[in-house]
């Protein structure tokens, strides 16, 4: 195999498709059976994933498909390895990361790293904003990173993400970096607590006077209740009610969110 093909193959099924396989999906279920899955894939074959991020590694940087390839199995082998060993997925993550040439190389191994805990982490989070600051395509990349991260804490990084002095409601995309990314995290957005989606739905509720169709569109996440296990459905519905029930909403929200109660 070729590794453009190797990297298709080595991609499991996305929460959202796994979810829609069901009637009725328990995010949090559905999770916890895919990081386990990864994770008994990265102890079963962990030195050959080391292998192969040390083959890719040794590739040159080039615009052909067999280097494509190499970057991208890089990473993958990476996601495996810190499922099933977290300490020497850091190890080679930020070793990638510092020594990366394009931002291929630099992203994956950060994406590997904003999942995990630790000094490697801090590290890499802070390079990339000094490196990139001003950049405001790739500081929003740095935004969806973290808040899509599969790091537990997820939900507070957002949350601290929102007070950091480069973000702002007036900027959709900014916005969109950072929540809507949060909307596809099973351990932050549908954490059992209704945590994630009573944050959704406070975005709404602020940035409605602001922008209405932005808020419009964080809608349908909550929206979703019905293909949701009754626990989660019933927090998402009642947030929905919650925003619905502001006063002087936006026609733009106001009809997304009856349409999603309907």
């Amino acid at each position: 195999l070729d590794d453009l093909m190797r990297g298709e193959l080595m991609l499991l099924p996305g929460l959202t498709y796994l979810m829609e396989q069901v009637l009725l999906a328990d995010p949090g279920t559905i999770h916890a059976a895919r990081e386990a899955l990864k994770g008994a894939i990265g102890l079963a074959l962990g030195a050959r994933l080391e292998g192969l991020h040390a083959r890719a590694s040794a590739m040159p940087f080039a615009m052909d498909a067999a280097a494509k390839g190499a970057r991208k199995v890089k990473s993958l082998a990476l996601v495996y390895l810190a499922a099933a060993d977290p300490r020497r997925a850091a190890e080679l993550a930020k070793k990638q990361y510092d020594s990366a040439g394009n931002m291929t190389d630099r992203q994956g191994a950060l994406m590997v790293l904003t999942g995990l805990p630790g000094a490697e982490r801090t590290a890499a989070l802070l390079d990339f904003y000094n490196r990139f600051q001003g950049n405001a395509l790739v500081i929003d990349k740095w935004f969806a990173l973290q808040a899509s991260s599969a790091h537990p804490e997820v939900l507070h990084h957002v949350r601290a993400l929102a007070e950091h002095p480069d973000f702002t409601l007036k900027n959709p995309n900014r916005v969109r970096s950072l929540y809507m990314a949060f909307t596809g995290t099973p351990q932050g957005f549908h954490a059992p607590s209704g945590e994630g989606y009573r944050l959704i739905a406070d975005l709404i509720l602020a940035l409605d006077p602001l922008n209405p169709q932005t808020a419009a569109r964080f809608v349908p996440a909550l929206g979703r209740w019905r293909r949701i296990e009754p626990n989660r459905a019933a927090l998402m519905r009642a947030e929905l009610e919650r925003v619905a029930a502001a006063p002087a909403l936006s026609r733009d929200t106001y009809e997304q969110v009856t349409r999603s109660l309907g």
